[in-house]
């Protein structure tokens, strides 16, 4: 008797091929949501910047709504540990509240808080606008971003919700220059000021990533590798760009704070630029671990040596009192975030710079 035997052809997927440009076609139409939910960041965070006019008090309800109203709320976005940094009779939202309209004094500190060179801080010297503004890049918009792109069945419409959460748009312009339709907000326009514009820098890594993340969906199943490698660049730069818009707020706090006659508004400035590094690493704790090159532990480290303990009391204010011994702590952080990330020398040195300004780009 003969027997046949079925062959089954093994289907050959051709490669990918990926587009010199991104796709806008439909960006207006798929970011909805995340243009509400960018808006609501932003009204939060303008909510929290009125206690920068002196005499101003913030309205704790009014933070709260801004927080927990929404489809999807700013609060059911956000990583559970800061919502809890946010909320709470001692959490963020509280103490802007017992800070609006007051005055801090680094040498004589009250338990209220307040203005100080231009800028808002605790008691401690810890800075509440950027406990808002730089973590909840990072607790939000970073989140939700992952929430969305790791659901069932991502689509083309993902990859630009993704964009718009980072703050970019199709054009990728890399300047939030007026002169552009669409000038990068958000932590696009941060890593726009760390890129050189030479073909290689974080911001170009990534708009060159989304394109091939954007191209694998629309490509289906047949590209999930491809999709899943584009998506591990996006996060990796998304990350990278964090930490080296930290680091250049790092050696802006080095750099004032070692001259020796400064004005409250140069050391209130100054405060504030260490602030900004604190909060863009706080606001990374606690993120999935598969998401992010950074791990808990190393960011409880930095923001040890930083004075700003995850579950401690602040003495941020020494870095106004005692830059001498408390400064060489920042030196540590630049060095310790250049070993995480695998910053060359080189690299460190161009993250003190805005290439924006530089190139007048």
């Amino acid at each position: 008797m003969l027997s046949f035997t079925a062959c089954k052809e093994t289907e050959t997927v051709d490669p990918l091929v990926i587009p010199q440009q991104y796709d806008g076609a439909a960006y207006a139409t798929n970011v909805t949501t995340a243009t509400a939910v960018t808006q609501q960041y932003t009204n939060l965070v303008n909510e929290t910047k009125k206690a920068r006019t002196a005499g101003t008090k913030i309205d704790a309800q009014t933070l709260i709504n801004l927080f927990t109203t929404g489809t999807p709320s700013l609060k059911s976005i956000t990583t559970p540990y800061y919502v809890g940094k946010i909320e709470g009779t001692n959490g963020w939202i509280a103490k802007m509240a017992k800070a609006g309209g007051n005055t801090f004094d680094p040498n004589v500190r009250t338990g209220s808080g307040g203005l100080y060179g231009g800028h808002v801080f605790d008691e401690n010297g810890f800075g509440l606008v950027e406990a808002f503004e730089n973590a909840m890049y990072g607790a939000t918009l970073y989140n939700y971003a992952v929430q969305l792109a790791t659901a069932e069945n991502p689509t083309p419409a993902t990859a630009d919700q993704l964009v718009a959460l980072f703050g970019a748009s199709p054009a990728f312009p890399n300047s939030n220059n007026a002169k552009y339709p669409t000038p990068d907000r958000l932590l696009a326009l941060y890593a726009a000021r760390r890129d050189k514009n030479d073909g290689t820098g974080i911001y170009t890594k990534l708009r060159d990533a989304f394109i091939r993340y954007q191209a694998a969906l629309k490509g289906g199943s047949r590209y999930t590798a491809d999709r899943n490698a584009a998506f591990a660049e996006i996060k990796q730069y998304w990350e990278k760009a964090m930490a080296a818009t930290a680091i250049n707020y790092l050696h802006t706090t080095i750099s004032t704070l070692s001259s020796t006659t400064l004005t409250d508004a140069q050391k209130g400035s100054a405060l504030h630029a260490y602030n900004e590094a604190v909060s863009f690493l706080h606001g990374w704790r606690t993120l999935p671990l598969q998401h992010k090159k950074i791990t808990d532990a190393q960011i409880d480290e930095l923001l040890t040596l930083m004075n700003v303990p995850a579950s401690g009391t602040p003495t941020s204010y020494l870095f106004l009192t005692d830059p001498v011994n408390q400064l060489p702590k920042l030196t540590q952080a630049i060095a310790k975030l250049k070993d995480i990330y695998g910053f060359s020398t080189q690299e460190i040195e161009d993250f003190k710079k805005n290439w924006i300004n530089e190139q007048g780009r």
